[in-house]
Parts: C-alpha cells; structure tokens; sequence
C-alpha cells in the first residue's frame, strides 16, 4: 500500500515566551526520536549549570558571534535580553543531509527571519497557560531578580502577539501533554497528513478557543 510519507525533512521551529518551558519539551521530543535531531545555536550568553558547550549551545564570545554574522553563515540570529543568539546554516543543513528532521528551539525574532528564509520549515508556539503562572515559573526558578523578571513578562507579552506566525499552538500547562502535542505535530509532518494535528492544535484552533495565555492578548 503506497504511503503518503515526505522524502526530504524539514525543519521544525519551536518558540515561546521566556520560562514556558521550552527547552524541556524540545528535548523530551527529540530524545524520544531517533530520526529528529536538535539544532545547536550559537549565543553570547554565559552557559547555565549542567550546560555543555557544542551540546546546549555553542557558547562564544561577541567578537566571535559579529565574525560570523559578518560571513553571513547564520540564517537567523537576534538580540534577547542583552544576549546574542543565532542558528547556523550549518545546524539545519547538517541534520537533513543525514536524512534527519531537525528541531531548532529559537526566539520568536528568530522565528521570523527562519520564516523569511526557509519556506521548507514549520513553526510550533509553545505558550503558557496564563501569564500568571508564567510568572510563578520564572520566580521559582530563582535565578532572576525581580526587575528582569518584569522584563521577562513585558517581553513575552509581546511575543504571544506573534502567534499569527506560527502553524501550531501547544500549551504548556501539563509537561507530558506539551511534549506529546509537539511530538504528534512532528510526527504528522513527517508523514505529510496534517490534518489531525491542524485540527487539534493548529493556530486557528487555538486562537478561537482563547488557549492559554493568549486569552490575554488584546482584542482588535
């Protein structure tokens, strides 16, 4: 029985507002995949505890970050929080030439300039259940003050007005159920029938159930 299954991968993008938990999901997902393969940027911020460079990221310098942005060999990188971050042609490149689907775990900046320049990739908002308990996150993981916590919650809620971006929506209230959706999305793409994952987590979806924090956007 023929099958309707894509030949070439595709990058999947993933983005969210800070401290929404985003670089748990993606890695549940890609680990749970042995044809996914995580796309490791480059950033000028310094590595957290039990980060490895060339793993987490690859951590440099900003005088290295401008050289490269100078060759041209980012497709993408912004500016978040005073920080430098940026994904190499290399890291989307690299993945599908081995046949694997690649996951990058990017801003929403960056998600706007891969939206730009790769018309192969797809793009999958992860967004909190409110802004509340986005903020409850971002202070107990106690690592930030209170003044870049506020900045963190201004920031995000500008990032969720980018949802028309996006493809899919998926809500991070529940762990397991955030890395089964996005899991579920990859999947149908991977086998080119969208139209369940569309269906139950597309954006349009999401937008007319006022899912999660983006209850909170502002009407027109």
């Amino acid at each position: 029985m023929a099958t309707s299954a894509r030949v070439v991968p595709v990058p999947i993008v993933v983005s969210a507002p800070s401290g929404t938990g985003k670089t748990t999901v993606c890695r549940a997902v890609v680990g749970a995949d042995p044809k996914l393969e995580f796309s490791i940027s480059h950033t000028t911020r310094t590595a957290r505890p039990g980060e490895r460079d060339g793993v987490d990221y690859h951590f440099v310098d900003e005088e290295a970050f401008l050289a490269l942005v100078k060759d041209e060999r980012f497709v993408e990188h912004a500016e978040y929080n005073g920080k430098l971050y940026g994904t190499s042609h290399e890291a989307i490149d690299g993945p599908i030439a081995r046949g694997c689907d690649v996951l990058l775990e990017i801003e929403v900046q960056g998600a706007a300039q891969i939206r730009e320049r790769r018309e192969d990739a797809r793009f999958v908002f992860l967004v909190p259940p409110s802004l509340a308990a986005l903020e409850a996150r971002l202070r107990g993981r106690g690592t930030d003050a209170s003044e870049v916590i506020a900045k963190r919650l201004a920031i995000a809620g500008n990032e969720l007005s980018a949802v028309s971006g996006f493809d899919y929506v998926v809500i991070n209230d529940h762990l397991e159920d955030a890395i089964a959706a996005v899991r579920e999305i990859v999947a149908a793409e991977r086998s080119g029938q969208r139209g369940d994952a569309v269906a139950r987590h597309g954006r349009e979806t999401a937008l007319a159930r006022g899912a999660g924090a983006l209850a909170e956007l502002p009407s027109d």
